[in-house]
């Protein structure tokens, strides 16, 4: 069988584009390293965690025993709190200015509380479930226990974005709650002792995290799973905890 020069040309590009695509990346494999270790209160099921003015925001979940709270790190103290609504369920908790915003799990609420004050401003509505929230300075990002990030708008929280998140080109679900960092997101992995790496713009995977073996055996008992992540501002280490852990730990990536 005879092809023309043209038709030989294109499928010889045809065939070397195949052949010279890119694989995807996998990601930089890391692990936590503890810096310090302090009291948490273990009664509290962690959703959403933020660290702002030396001191932590954290939203605690389940109907009738959730929250938002302002506690001192080190010691574990609460010193302030807001009990929720008893039907609804509290999750992902990020910081916009001088307002928190919390997400409710099959609510669809979003509740906005004054920094100081913890009393409730107003709320806002989305549909589907709300899981993890944080802010990169313009959007806030949420998750909801699938592969996708959202980018919402503050004001509304109407949707801007979104992007599917993949690690070495495979999609990577129930991504929950989250810190945003320099164009970055971190992610835990519902049920896993795993932080996800995220690039914002492109949902590539850049490092995973291991975040195993942080509570002793004796503290692992009566805990529930890995969840709470929140940058220490100001440096490059994190505070982590997880729902229902006696232990907050600060925390740095490393190799």
């Amino acid at each position: 069988m005879r092809f023309s020069r043209g038709l030989l040309t294109l499928l010889l590009a045809a065939g070397c584009s195949r052949s010279t695509a890119p694989r995807p990346v996998a990601p930089e494999t890391l692990r936590l390293r503890v810096v310090r270790s302090f009291p948490h209160d273990k009664t509290a099921f962690t959703q959403g965690l933020v660290a702002f003015d030396s001191k932590l925001y954290e939203s605690t979940g389940l109907e009738g025993r959730s929250s938002v709270r302002r506690v001192d790190p080190e010691s574990g103290v609460v010193e302030a709190e807001t009990v929720l609504d008893p039907k609804l369920f509290g999750e992902g908790l990020a910081r916009v200015g001088d307002r928190l915003y919390q997400l409710t799990w099959q609510n669809g609420k979003v509740l906005v509380w004054g920094l100081t004050t913890l009393k409730k401003e107003r709320e806002l509505a989305y549909t589907g479930e709300g899981w993890g929230l944080c802010f990169d300075g313009h959007l806030l990002v949420m998750s909801d226990g699938s592969d996708r990030l959202t980018f919402r708008d503050p004001d509304t929280f109407a949707t801007v974005r979104d992007v599917v998140v993949r690690r070495a080109g495979e999609p990577v679900r129930q991504l929950n709650e989250l810190e945003c960092v320099d164009g970055l997101v971190y992610a835990n992995i519902w049920q896993q002792a795993v932080i996800a790496r995220i690039d914002a713009r492109t949902g590539d995977v850049t490092g995973w995290i291991d975040a195993s073996g942080l509570l002793t055996k004796d503290e692992a008992m009566g805990a529930d799973v890995f969840n709470g992540i929140a940058q220490i501002p100001g440096t490059r280490r994190f505070y982590v905890t997880g729902k229902l852990w006696p232990r907050l730990f600060e925390v740095e990536v490393v190799p």
